[in-house]
Parts: structure tokens; sequence; C-alpha cells
């Protein structure tokens, strides 16, 4: 295998990275079939110039047709910025390009929003430890783990193994009931539970629910009126949602798993469209929800940590065959497997979502690598 045949593979199962686990429901749903149906977005708005390479359409049309088969049921895919505007929708399971879709670990794009605005609000300090904001919530004798090793996963908190779904504070008890951590700071390793802590200490510090302090810092700013945090237990989804359904163990029958448990909360619970994710990714880059310190920790890895992958804002840095970098969350929870990515000087913007039946995560992975190559 050639090293640019492994990057590549890296790339894409970081690309494909998901929530801490997904949740299946029941409702058995035969295969997929259908005719697929692929709409383009209106030209740019008056005033805005594309650069001289523009977008390849074609690639992009290329990159979602064919669906549904037996790799995924539906996919839709949105491409804003300075060199133009597209979206598609291909597949039996998405109604429309404004379908609402659970975003799973994009979430934590949100959830770390909130906690760097509460930095420069001086009510929270990146070098603050969890045990300083929220005593008790890591058992005792474990090192201090600071908010900033938590935002970009090199706190040393082991896998959770042992997790079992609940409320935010059952999930982190029994994710650290076995185990052993690292020590804080010396390494990387991707771990949801860093995101149940981080929305505890926002509980915390503010006194409120995390859903409210989400709601009224960035949705209601930004007018992301399909965008929420559900409630424990609420199962629903808003109409129009795209349809996610996942092989049987067992057998070739689709289940319907689109009403799923919401319990990854500030790690990867929240439901969304693509247009508000489209809208929320371009205000959190371009500086109009956090203060310039806090806006340059978006874009500023982990010093002395090799092979970190997250900033110590909390983005994903993603180095794409040809050398592009792109900044954003990627994200997978009970069918949807979603992403939000942008190029920093924000001239590409790319928001997608997936609906893979789990029959084949290799083609899984190479159907968004191809969206991902044709986007950027």
């Amino acid at each position: 295998m050639t090293n640019a045949t492994r990057k590549t593979r890296r790339l894409a199962t970081l690309i494909t990275a998901g929530a801490l686990l997904a949740a299946v429901t029941a409702g058995a749903l035969p295969a997929a079939g259908g005719a697929v149906a692929v709409a383009v977005a209106p030209p740019p708005p008056p005033g805005a110039t594309p650069a001289p390479d523009g977008l390849n359409r074609k690639a992009l049309r290329e990159s979602i047709a064919g669906l549904p088969d037996r790799t995924m049921s539906g996919a839709l895919v949105r491409v804003t910025g300075r060199d133009g505007h597209w979206t598609g929708t291909s597949g039996t399971s998405v109604p429309g390009p404004g379908a609402h879709v659970r975003i799973g670990s994009v979430t934590k794009l949100f959830t770390s929003a909130v906690a760097l605005q509460l930095v420069g609000e001086g009510r929270m300090g990146m070098d603050d430890t969890v045990g300083e904001v929220a005593p008790g919530l890591l058992p005792a004798g474990y090192e201090e783990i600071t908010l900033g090793q938590l935002l970009s996963h090199t706190s040393g908190l082991q896998r959770p193994t042992c997790f079992r779904p609940g409320t935010p504070e059952v999930v982190v008890a029994s994710a650290l009931s076995c185990g052993t951590p690292t020590a804080p700071g010396s390494a990387y390793r991707y771990n949801g539970v860093n995101y149940f802590v981080v929305g505890l200490m926002i509980e915390r510090v503010t006194g409120r629910p995390y859903e409210k302090e989400v709601r009224d810092r960035v949705l209601r700013p930004l007018g992301l009126r399909h965008t929420s945090v559900p409630a424990a237990g609420d199962r629903s989804m808003p109409e129009p949602y795209t349809r996610a359904a996942v092989v049987v163990p067992g057998s070739d029958a689709l289940r319907d798993v689109s009403r799923a448990d919401p319990y990854p909360w500030a790690e990867g619970g929240m439901i969304s469209n693509a247009p508000d994710l489209t809208r929320f990714l371009t205000a959190l880059l371009g500086g109009r929800l956090l203060r310039p310190a806090q806006q340059e920790l978006l874009f500023t890895m982990p010093a002395g940590v090799t092979g970190a992958e997250y900033s110590l804002g909390g983005v994903m840095r993603t180095e794409l065959p040809g050398g592009v970098v792109v900044w954003g969350k990627s994200g997978s929870y009970s069918g949807y497997t979603s992403g939000a990515f942008a190029t920093e000087d924000l001239r590409r913007v790319l928001v997608y979502s997936t609906n893979p039946t789990g029959r084949d995560e290799a083609e899984e992975r190479k159907r968004i690598m191809r969206i991902a190559a044709a986007a950027f």
C-alpha cells in the first residue's frame, strides 16, 4: 500500500467519524429503491464573483449519482462560497435539500462555540480544570484536565468501552468506570466523553441547561430555525426529514432508525439541516460568534502533540488529497453520516448528509471522499 493510499483511507475514516455510539430502533423496512432526483441551486447572489476555477458541478452531480444503492439510501450536498453555489440530492431517503437530519458529532462545534463564548466573557478559562468548574464530575485520583484539553481531544480520558446511555452524568460516570486514563495533554485521542464533560461544565458555569445556552447564544442570533437540541427522550424528527435505514443483523432488510434517542446531547444529539449548518459554519469560521482571541483558537493546533487532528477550539483540521486544508466536523448517528467543512477563507463551504445502510462501510467512505473531492 502506498503512503498516498494510506493517507486517503485515513482521511476517509476521519471524515466519516461519528458520535459516541449509533442507536438502532425498531421497525423493519424493505430495501430501498426508486428513481434518482438531483436538484441544482440557483446561481450565486448578485455581487458574488466565482473564482476562475469555479465549482466542478459535473463532479458534484456524479459524487451522489446512482442512489439508492446497497451502500446508501440517499444523500444531500450543499456547496457555497465565493466559488459558487450548488445543491444536490439523490436517493429515495431524501425528500428535499432542506430536509432535517441528525448531525451526530457535528454537534460538538456548537458546544465548542458556547464554551469559547464563555471564555471570551471571562466566565471560564481555557486552562480552567474540570475539578475547578465541576468538582466531583471525574473520579477521585484523576489528574486535572483543562477545558482546552477537552476541546482538542487531548484530555487523556480512556475510551468509553463501559458507557451506557442515560443522562450526561450517567454517561460520564459509566464511561469512566473502567479503563485507565493517560496523562492529560500528552497525546491526541478522539473521545466523545470529552464533550459530555464540556456540556456539563457549561451548565455549572451558567446555571442554565445546555440546550438553552445553545439556543440563546447561537441558534437565535443566527436565525437557525431548523436546528435544535432535542429534549431527553424525544425521538421525534421534524418534518421533512431524511429517512435513515440500516441493515438488520443477519438479514438484508433495512430497519428505519430515524427516530432515535438523543442521549448523545452536547456530544452528538442535535438535529439540523443543510442551510442552517452552512450558515452556522460560515458564521463560526468567519468570526461572527467569537471574540478575536477565541477565534484564533479555532485554527490553532495543540503544541507538542503528535498527530493532533483538532484545534484548541475543537475544530477538525483535514488535509485532503491534493493539499487542500479544510476545517469543520463530521458526525454519524443512527443511520445518518453528515459533515460541515470549509476552507479557512470560506472560499468553499461544504455541508453533506448521507444515509448509509451499513452494508459496506468501505464503499461508504469512498462515496464521502468523492463528495469532498468534488466540493474542494
